[in-house]
């Protein structure tokens, strides 16, 4: 299946959606957002990596930065925080630069690893786009962290390829219906910077008419 340009989701939405259905809905079907100090954190991180003008050369390594990436396959496009190609007789013709070279992307992340998978989904999702996009092979990226300022190797297995396609069928699923999952509470919604505006305990209601039948009858009383 391939999708219009004007279908595609943005890849970033991928690891909000990982992270909370309801929130990813808030924000890439609402439009809604409110800053935290993690989210300011983490645009000024991303800042200093986005320069799409700058490129440098280290060794036998490009460094592209805040490239745009798309797939007509996934239905999305984004941009990635660094590509960096690798000089490889295995690698792939870049205009511009003699030989041939390898592409790895590196996202770049505020706190610290995860234990789920929202990271590597993202990073995973920018990888398959580049795939698609220079007709090569990614089998791994890496994840830089700020809080322990060590960049991790991500292994991009058949198994995290088949978890991204099955999350992006259902974003687009739920974008096209224009529908907000219901709120379900948890550990997340402590660090969450929309708490205030999805308001998780009000929302733990079944229906409005719930919430509104049980503050009657508490100003009865």
């Amino acid at each position: 299946m391939a999708y219009r340009e004007e279908e595609f989701l943005n890849i970033a939405g991928i690891q909000h959606f990982s992270y909370c259905r309801r929130q990813w809905a808030l924000i890439h079907i609402e439009q809604q957002w409110q800053e935290n100090i993690w989210t300011v954190e983490g645009s000024i991180m991303h800042e200093k990596a986005h320069d799409a003008l700058f490129t440098e050369k280290r060794g036998d390594v490009l460094i592209s930065r805040g490239m745009a990436v798309f797939s007509g396959t996934l239905g999305v496009n984004g941009v990635c925080d660094v590509v960096e190609l690798h000089a490889s007789p295995d690698g792939i013709p870049i205009f511009g630069r003699d030989g041939k070279w390898r592409p790895v992307p590196v996202e770049y992340k505020r706190g610290k690893p995860k234990e789920n998978d929202a990271d590597r989904l993202q990073l995973c999702c920018q990888a398959m786009c580049l795939e698609e996009m220079l007709g090569c092979d990614i089998p791994e990226a890496s994840l830089f962290y700020g809080e322990t300022n060590r960049r991790n190797k991500v292994p991009l297995d058949q198994e995290l390829r088949d978890k991204v396609q099955a999350i992006l069928l259902e974003m687009h699923a739920l974008y096209n219906r224009g529908h907000t999952p219901k709120v379900k509470p948890g550990a997340n919604c402590k660090a969450c910077s929309l708490a205030d505006l999805c308001l998780p305990k009000m929302m733990k209601q079944t229906t409005v008419a719930a919430y509104l039948d049980k503050k009657l009858r508490e100003d009865t009383v």
